[in-house]
């Protein structure tokens, strides 16, 4: 049954190619041909590595843009790994960045840079880490946290930062931002600090976000929960029962704020933790915008925000939810998108409806409302603020299907196909068992993720039915082919790998752990990873960027373009307009070591390794990838 999913057509076209391909490959061995006449990558792909250092095909170039603790302002100081500060950290580049995003600033080629900065790992930014002893240590994490706005220019060696420029700006964890939408004011976000439910200091564990039409970033709040402790003490039941289905700390928090700041703290401030979770609106055009919590958008660990233009010009935006047997979900504006009046846009973000993914076994699909007039939904919440701020106890309501790990949700640009990225399930039953494997996450134990492509009825972005198929099934498809050839052919998922149905193994990189994509101007898809050194089915290499297009002979050749540094995953890609750079986030190098790191020192050859931006061109000046 899930085969007809697997894009029959291709697939019994490639397992004819495959049956001719003599069983005699290396597990990981790939062909790293030139490409060919009318090959829509233009790259001879790199072997997977695991190497400490950024790698690249030949005929490219890379550059370190900005890293942790770079400074974005004259008065800023330099970076000093043992005399650090919060005040210091606040006026410099924060730590692991993830989502990047680029601006046009009018009247020329410079661009404004924007940057997540996801999470802080005390071990990785101190010599002696003290979580809830020392405090400094604390408000400096917090410091570090949140988002850069930075002008760059282009120039010949290169793009450089601007630190004199009016548009640079750092917001933290402790910045003030506006609460709006249907949740704004509501009982379960008022606090001691703010009783009226309105402001909210700072955002957390921002990782992947969007862009929008009107030029403002959207930057996700994900794995919020992380940062609050002790809900077990919560003293309401049903509160107690919305934190545990967020997961957030029973006891303390790996951060250990709560030792300082009593709001992270569950016991003592039980509505805090329900103003994290959110989508953030930053205008990085003005510094004078707050930043918006959206709460039209639901509450969830988010992992992106995309948007899309419906056929009658209203605004759609795409997330997931980055948890095992969480979910996807699309959000579209009651208003339309009015392309000569900014101004009217700032807020088309909170008022619409959010929807969540229901994926059928035939390959069809649809979107259900998460409204307080769905039967499903009527008498059990109080009205749409309370829906939203318990976004996944509505989900689980009307039935929709838990996914592995939804990550990046993004809209083609070249045809409008939607392509989303379920990172991996370890947990995922056998088939017929609770929450076992289905049509849509066809892999029980799924190791290695997998991407699932999404047609809208009628190609309507407001469209609430759709098709689905799997276009990835990650893996090594050498190892498939060398020890499960029959598997292969009969196109069983739950044995093989599929990549679109590619007929020649041997030409394919091997993937795992896909997390954020990018798509390039001729529609391929770019695909990031985030934990391939836990993956020993595919050789545990380092992190990985990968391309592979999308349409035409070629669709489902994947093949890799980089390769990260030891214990560094690879967030955020993105292309400029013009497709001559393409920018990536560099993340957390050194992980998974021991403490202090003994396995990078990406990206200055020194033994504290420092998350940061770099630019990938091509040595001849031509479109990146082409």
């Amino acid at each position: 049954k899930v085969g007809r999913h697997l894009h029959r057509r291709a697939f019994l076209a490639g397992a004819a190619g495959v049956a001719a391909v003599p069983v005699l490959l290396t597990a990981g061995d790939l062909r790293a041909e030139p490409p060919t006449a009318g090959d829509p990558l233009g790259f001879t792909p790199i072997a997977p590595s695991k190497e400490d250092r950024l790698i690249t095909p030949e005929g490219y170039e890379h550059q370190v843009l900005i890293r942790w603790g770079d400074p974005l302002f004259p008065d800023a100081p330099d970076f000093a790994p043992d005399a650090q500060t919060p005040e210091a950290q606040k006026r410099q580049f924060g730590f692991n960045n993830d989502f990047v995003g680029v601006f046009p600033v009018e009247g020329g080629p410079n661009l404004l840079l924007v940057v997540n900065h996801e999470y802080t790992s005390g071990e990785d930014m101190f010599v002696a880490y003290e979580p809830g002893v020392n405090r400094l240590q604390a408000e400096i994490e917090m410091a570090a946290h949140g988002g850069s706005v930075v002008e760059i220019a282009p120039g010949p060696d290169g793009w450089r930062v601007l630190r004199d420029s009016r548009f640079n700006r750092r917001i933290d964890a402790s910045t003030p931002m506006t609460i709006t939408g249907p949740a704004a004011g509501h009982a379960l976000m008022r606090t001691a600090a703010d009783p009226e439910g309105r402001t909210v200091l700072g955002m957390v564990n921002n990782c992947s976000g969007g862009k929008t039409l009107w030029g403002t970033w959207l930057t996700c709040e994900e794995n919020f929960n992380f940062y609050f402790a002790n809900a077990e003490q919560a003293q309401d039941a049903s509160l107690k029962a919305v934190h545990a289905r967020y997961g957030v700390s029973k006891k303390e928090s790996p951060s250990r704020w709560e030792a300082f700041f009593d709001r992270f703290d569950v016991a003592k401030e039980p509505n805090e933790a329900f103003r994290f979770g959110w989508v953030v609106e930053i205008d990085p055009y003005d510094l004078t915008f707050r930043p918006r919590k959206r709460t039209a958008l639901g509450r969830m660990k988010h992992e992106a925000a995309t948007t899309a233009l419906t056929k009658d010009g209203r605004v759609a935006v795409y997330t997931g939810d980055d948890q095992q047997f969480d979910y996807v979900y699309k959000f579209v504006s009651a208003r339309a998108y009015a392309p000569s009046d900014r101004t009217a846009n700032l807020d088309l973000l909170d008022e619409g409806v959010l929807h969540v993914a229901k994926f059928h076994d035939d390959g069809t699909g649809e979107w259900l409302p998460l409204t307080i007039d769905n039967p499903a939904l009527k008498g059990h919440f109080a009205d749409q603020g309370e829906i939203l701020v318990k976004t996944r106890l509505a989900a689980d309501a009307v039935g929709a299907t838990a996914m592995d790990r939804p990550e990046d949700v993004q809209p083609n640009p070249v045809g409008g196909k939607v392509y989303m990225t379920m990172t991996n399930n370890s947990k995922r039953p056998a088939p017929g068992e609770p929450k076992g494997a289905d049509a849509a996450n066809p892999r029980a134990a799924n190791l290695n993720g997998h991407i699932i492509e999404l047609i809208e009825d009628g190609d309507d972005h407001g469209a609430t039915r759709f098709r689905w198929s799997v276009f990835l099934l990650c893996g090594d498809p050498a190892v498939d082919l060398k020890t499960k050839p029959e598997e292969i052919k009969a196109g069983l998922p739950t044995a093989a790998t599929f990549y679109a149905g590619y007929a020649d193994p041997s030409k394919l990189s091997r993937i795992a752990y896909p997390d954020n994509i990018a798509f390039d101007a001729r529609g391929n898809l770019w695909i990031a990873t985030d934990g391939q050194p836990k993956t020993e089915g595919i050789g545990a290499p380092n992190d990985a960027l990968h391309a592979v297009p999308t349409e035409g002979p070629h669709r489902g050749h994947l093949r890799q373009f980089l390769s990260a540094p030891s214990g560094a995953e690879v967030c955020g890609p993105e292309f400029t307009d013009d497709g001559r750079t393409l920018f990536c986030a560099i993340q957390h190098p050194g992980e998974g070591g021991l403490t202090p790191n003994t396995i990078s020192t990406w990206p200055d050859g020194a033994s504290l390794p420092r998350p940061a931006v770099v630019a990938i061109r091509r040595t001849d000046g031509g479109p990146v990838g082409a």
